[in-house]
């Protein structure tokens, strides 16, 4: 079968070597995993731990025809993409185009196979603005990543930011939606990280895509078109509540009405979860992603396979969503 990972991570080694020539914070040093570690804060709060399997592309790939399927792949941040919402603006603006460069390289290297989303700092507006406008106007990158918060701060629905959302919807490019660990970590301190890496990124990614229906963009912007991480988080599962107690919010429609406007993956390590996201949203807004290399996407096909889908829908999930729902130009060249 012919599939696209919607949900995929490559972050170029070149990048993170600059970083580790930063001092102070926010950095990177060189780990014994064969790559990095983001070093957010001095207390080692928000560190962030990659290994070999994130820098080297050919392997990935190499891995990925391992599966007995011929995979494309869409790349998107993930939790480093609070890096450039922390810097001052000239410098988060700077970064984020070099981040973006990377990303336009990998995709001319791999035409119709590789697929890049922009990093952008949403510390200031007309820099967001100036740094999308690039990155899909002139880089022709397929879409955006969205920090579930701007550094610290957990209101990516700021009202100073309603002129790149309704950009954003104008363009009518994807933004991926990932926790960033600035929020939930010291909170959920503890357990060697267990806590903050299986409820802490959840809620994150739940609060922010909350955020942006409770604010009324998604309302005010219906073409914005958001794609939550990890099956949407919570957020299927607590539909229900979001109605019954979001009403002073003043929506003109219930808050499950925006939930499911958006679109998910299917990074959830348990079917159960992957068929309950499929009911919820409906199967032309899932697809198909592993979170790879961050977890196994073997596993991912076996527990899709106990789902035992009508082989349309698996079409829809595997594939054609993610070609309609992102935009991938040159994707049916590789049929």
């Amino acid at each position: 079968m012919h599939i696209v990972d919607s949900h995929f991570h490559w972050w170029p080694r070149p990048f993170f070597e600059d970083l580790c020539r930063r001092t102070g914070f926010p950095r990177a040093v060189v780990n014994d995993l064969g790559g990095y570690t983001y070093r957010r804060r001095a207390d080692g709060a928000g560190d962030i731990r990659s290994w070999a399997a994130w820098y080297d592309l050919d392997e990935q790939f190499a891995h990925m025809d391992g599966l007995g399927h011929q995979v494309d792949v869409v790349s998107s941040i993930g939790p480093f993409s609070v890096y450039f919402s922390e810097l001052e603006p000239a410098h988060g603006r700077d970064e984020a185009m070099k981040w973006n460069e990377h990303m336009a390289g990998a995709q001319r290297a791999y035409p119709g196979r590789f697929w890049g989303s922009a990093a952008v700092p949403l510390a200031d507006t007309q820099v967001a603005l100036d740094v999308l406008e690039h990155a899909v106007g002139t880089l022709g990158l397929i879409g955006v990543n969205l920090p579930g918060s701007i550094g610290s701060d957990p209101n990516i629905d700021a009202p100073r930011l309603e002129p790149f959302y309704a950009r954003l919807a104008e363009l009518g490019v994807p933004a991926f939606l990932h926790p960033t660990d600035a929020i939930f970590a010291d909170m959920l301190s503890g357990y060697g990280g267990a806590l903050h890496l299986s409820l802490g990124r959840v809620i994150e990614v739940s609060v922010a895509a909350s955020r942006l229906v409770l604010s009324g963009i998604m309302e005010r912007h219906p073409g914005l078109k958001l794609v939550l991480s990890h099956t949407g988080g919570a957020l299927p599962y607590q539909s229900g509540r979001m109605d019954k107690n979001t009403k002073n919010a003043r929506l003109p429609q219930p808050a499950s009405t925006y939930l499911r406007r958006m679109h998910t993956d299917t990074v959830s390590p348990h079917s159960a979860g992957m068929r309950f996201a499929i009911e919820y949203y409906g199967i032309d807004n899932v697809m198909y992603g592993t979170d790879y290399p961050c977890w196994d996407p073997a596993t991912c096909l076996a527990l899709l396979d106990e789902l035992d889908l009508p082989d349309e829908d698996r079409t829809k999930l595997f594939r054609t969503n993610a070609v309609r729902i992102l935009g991938l130009a040159g994707a049916d060249d590789r049929r």
